[in-house]
């Protein structure tokens, strides 16, 4: 029998004990429990070896004890820290010592009631004068300093990350600052929060490959949206509202690597009487405000890049910053001389996309030279199908791509307002994918019908938790609380 069968053993012996004295080992709650973190403000200025009166009632899970003889202490790590429980021959009653010391496990959730003292070594403690068994764990937690090696079991076990590593704990903590920040900065410009389906009959809003499902009730295939309703927010820009965003998960059947997830969440806002100009100046202040409130700071370093946010945003040309790495002139150069130092270059991609999409495989190689931050803008025409066309070059579109750190963080731009040419450019997308581009558009006739009725002129923007990643210099998926996960074995 293996060290873990053993302890489990152990341990269910220990749950029929309690049961037999008549201590349920898994409790329906715990009143007037007080925050290890407030108790610890509270205390600050308690000096070493003093001891209180005053009254404490924590709970938490059991993360070490030491038993000394006389005196046993333990730490406890509730979801606002630690601190550190006593107990004390001729302190603690000595049927919750005896309670502690034969049935306490690590990793069990206790509640003590005590009094508040601070060590000679300078720890805040509670000396326990009451011992409630919340929760009786069965499992053993990963050892301190041998737990979760392996990077596919922390990730299949976030819990268990969570319970051993701070650092975990926080960052999710950050990431929902990080997502407030946004909606709270949009919600006081006055944009309205809206909520739109994740389920379409037909993928639209974006070039990307979508999942595909049944919906039996009214038997129809359907599609896991691959934006944030974008074309359903449009619509809400034809039917009278004036600002709109939405923060929500959205779906991609793609790869998976360093920025790249099948599900993540991304927020889009539409500003109707805005253009791309618009966009840019709110987008930077919005980034802006988000870095300060999860970092505390606009400098960071993130994936090799040395970023300060505080600095004059750059605007890099699409056409140029290609010429400039690459030596290919995007409008004037074929395909085959594309394809050639595509292969000179190294970079893998399909050779039969069609010479737009080999274009943008340069551009992001390209895109790896610049720091940051910038906005990339001047797009071609066939790689924006939704965006109007810029009134300084026909060939370009009013598109802003936010560059940070050698990627993009964020996409918007003026957006197509005209039906007519709207519809245009769904039939070019959709030739494109009758010859096998997967990420080419469909020709979505109920958008195009909606735009007949008129929109008014729009500035669109949406950005993932890519940006957040990148805040904190983590690959995408360790910033997802449960990552999709293969089932074991598998």
């Amino acid at each position: 029998m293996g060290r873990e069968e053993l302890i489990v053993k152990e341990r269910l012996k220990k749950i029929e004990e309690l049961r037999k004295l008549g201590i349920n080992p898994y409790t329906y709650k715990f009143e007037n429990k007080q925050a290890s973190s407030d108790l610890q403000e509270k205390y600050k200025k308690l000096k070493s070896g003093s001891r209180t009166k005053n009254k404490a009632r924590v709970a938490g899970r059991v993360m070490i004890i030491r038993d000394i003889g006389k005196l046993i202490f333990s730490s406890i790590q509730d979801g606002s820290g630690k601190i550190q429980i006593q107990l004390q021959e001729g302190e603690t009653p000595k049927k919750d010592l005896e309670l502690f010391k034969k049935y306490v496990d690590s990793g069990d959730i206790i509640g003590i009631e005590g009094t508040i003292l601070r060590t000679k070594r300078g720890e805040l403690t509670v000396l326990a004068k009451k011992i409630e068994v919340l929760t009786k764990a069965i499992l053993p937690l990963p050892e301190k300093w041998h737990g979760l090696q392996d990077d596919e079991e922390r990730l299949r076990k976030r819990y268990l990350d969570i319970i051993s590593n701070p650092e975990t704990k926080e960052l999710f903590i950050k990431k929902q600052k990080f997502w407030q920040t946004i909606r709270n900065f949009l919600l006081e410009r006055g944009f309205l929060e809206v909520e739109t389906p994740v389920l379409e009959t037909s993928a639209g809003g974006a070039a990307a490959n979508p999942f595909k499902t049944h919906h039996n009730s009214l038997d129809v295939d359907v599609f896991l949206r691959i934006s944030m309703g974008e074309l359903w927010q449009k619509k809400l820009m034809i039917a009278g509202y004036e600002k709109t965003f939405e923060i929500g998960r959205q779906f991609r059947n793609e790869g998976m690597d360093m920025e790249h997830l099948q599900d993540y969440t991304q927020m889009e806002f539409y500003w109707a009487y805005a253009d791309f100009k618009d966009g840019m100046k709110l987008v930077e202040e919005m980034y802006k405000k988000a870095a300060k409130e999860v970092l505390g700071t606009l400098k960071f370093e993130t994936h090799g890049y040395k970023v300060d946010l505080g600095k004059k945003w750059e605007l890099y040309d699409y056409k140029s910053v290609i010429k400039k790495y690459t030596g290919i002139d995007i409008y004037k150069d074929d395909e085959k001389k594309i394809i050639k130092k595509i292969e000179e270059l190294g970079i893998e991609c399909d050779k039969n996309l069609g010479k737009w999409r080999l274009v943008d495989n340069l551009w992001k190689f390209c895109r790896k030279k610049l720091l940051g931050p910038g906005f990339l803008v001047n797009q071609p025409v066939e790689l924006a199908p939704l965006a109007k066309t810029s009134r300084d070059d026909e060939k370009a579109v009013e598109q802003f791509q936010v560059i940070i750190a050698g990627t993009e963080l964020g996409n918007g731009y003026s957006e197509l307002n005209d039906a007519l040419e709207q519809e245009k450019r769904f039939i070019e997308q959709a030739k494109e994918k009758a010859k096998g581009d997967k990420d080419a558009m469909e020709h979505d006739k109920e958008f195009v019908e909606a735009l007949k009725y008129g929109m008014p002129p729009t500035c669109g923007f949406g950005v993932s938790e890519r940006l957040f990643s990148y805040l904190v210099d983590k690959p995408i998926r360790e910033c997802v609380i449960f990552p999709l996960m293969k089932p074991e074995g598998k």
